[in-house]
């Protein structure tokens, strides 16, 4: 299956962007950090998300897990990226500023987002989830479309999942080529499992 190399994600360390550039080099959708635990909201967000739309980019939200209580997190994601049409994602990882996100937070996090707006998000993740999990299967969190991260030249799903249905390859750093995007600069990219017309319906559907 084709794969389309079209999908940036950001945070506010990626500072000033500008999305019309980076649709005109071939992007065609922005995933950006909205919210980190139960308090945190990226200060990039509405204007990045703004300028997405502006640029007629396909976009989504993700949100960073923490130790805090997974319902309370999710309340506060979905204030802050409304719930609407975009993309919907957990950033599943270990916090190097406190306490991680546990799987048992992360069920109740995707749980509650399916409840609120009747569709499992994504689960982002890499060796984190993988050290977790190991060989066995969770029924909640498998029922979440899977991006994974892992910079290397070939994805390695854990069990939980079938496919990716991203894959974010590179950090801007570590990672195959290409690193970086007009508008940009050095990023995170991410390719999806099949062609630009798979990609603006699994979109729209997710």
């Amino acid at each position: 299956m084709a794969e389309s190399n079209t999908i940036i994600d950001l945070s506010h360390h990626n500072g000033d962007v500008d999305l019309g550039r980076a649709k005109a080099a071939g992007i065609l959708g922005v995933i950006q950090k909205a919210t980190q635990g139960t308090g945190y909201k990226d200060p990039t967000f509405d204007a990045n998300r703004e300028q997405a739309i502006q640029a007629g980019l396909l976009f989504g939200a993700y949100h960073f897990g923490t130790g805090d209580d997974g319902v309370a997190q999710a309340e506060h994601f979905l204030s802050v990226a409304k719930g609407a049409k975009d993309l919907l994602v957990l950033d599943f990882e270990g916090n190097t500023q406190g306490p991680s996100m546990t799987l048992e937070e992360a069920r109740a996090f995707v749980i509650h987002i399916h409840d609120k707006a009747g569709r499992w998000p994504g689960f982002y993740s890499g060796h984190y989830v993988k050290e977790l999990l190991g060989n066995t299967h969770d029924p909640v969190l498998s029922q979440c479309w899977f991006w994974l991260a892992q910079y290397g030249p070939t994805a390695v799903v854990p069990v939980n999942w079938d496919k990716w249905m991203l894959w974010q390859y590179t950090d801007g750093g570590l990672g195959p080529e290409p690193h970086s995007v007009d508008g940009v600069g050095r990023c995170d990219r991410d390719k999806f499992n099949g062609d630009a017309d798979m990609l603006r319906r699994f979109w729209t559907q997710a």
